[in-house]
């Protein structure tokens, strides 16, 4: 992978908690979304030579592309898509799971972390759905590799 660790904030400088305490601030949900919208700001560029067929990642209403490397006990990930709220949404997801080990990443209770967010019932069914894809992906990822 071509971006350091150092310059993806999500689960290093912005974690889960952060998110969740950052959303709590907002009153209303178009607030809300315009926050979420510029975490994805914040993902590092995915070079185009990146974003191939076996990293999209299906079940996603928008193209969505996840990159993956093991550094120590540690992943790394990289992620992009063609939509702005869906890059913000890989990045309440990678504050969750980027720079964790395989049993970190397969010990975090997402259910529980989408529901401090309150984010399910303000998504449409397909976004859900595509947002549920993404995390399957790195629990797969990580399964594999603890396994």
């Amino acid at each position: 992978m071509t971006v350091a660790a150092s310059e993806n904030p999500f689960g290093h400088s912005i974690g889960a908690d952060d998110i969740v305490d950052t959303l709590g601030f907002f009153d209303n949900w178009e607030d809300r979304y315009k926050y979420i919208i510029d975490l994805g700001k914040e993902l590092p560029a995915m070079p185009d030579d990146l974003k191939t067929d076996e990293r999209l990642i299906r079940g996603c209403q928008s193209q969505v592309w996840l990159e993956h490397e093991r550094r120590g006990s540690e992943f790394h990930f990289l992620a992009d898509s063609d939509a702005f709220i869906v890059k913000g949404l890989l990045g309440v997801i990678l504050s969750a799971y980027n720079n964790k080990s395989a049993q970190q990443i397969l010990d975090f209770d997402i259910e529980q972390y989408f529901e401090a967010l309150d984010l399910l019932r303000h998504l449409s069914p397909t976004r859900g759905n595509g947002l549920r894809a993404m995390v399957q992906r790195i629990r797969d990822i990580a399964a594999a590799e603890a396994g």
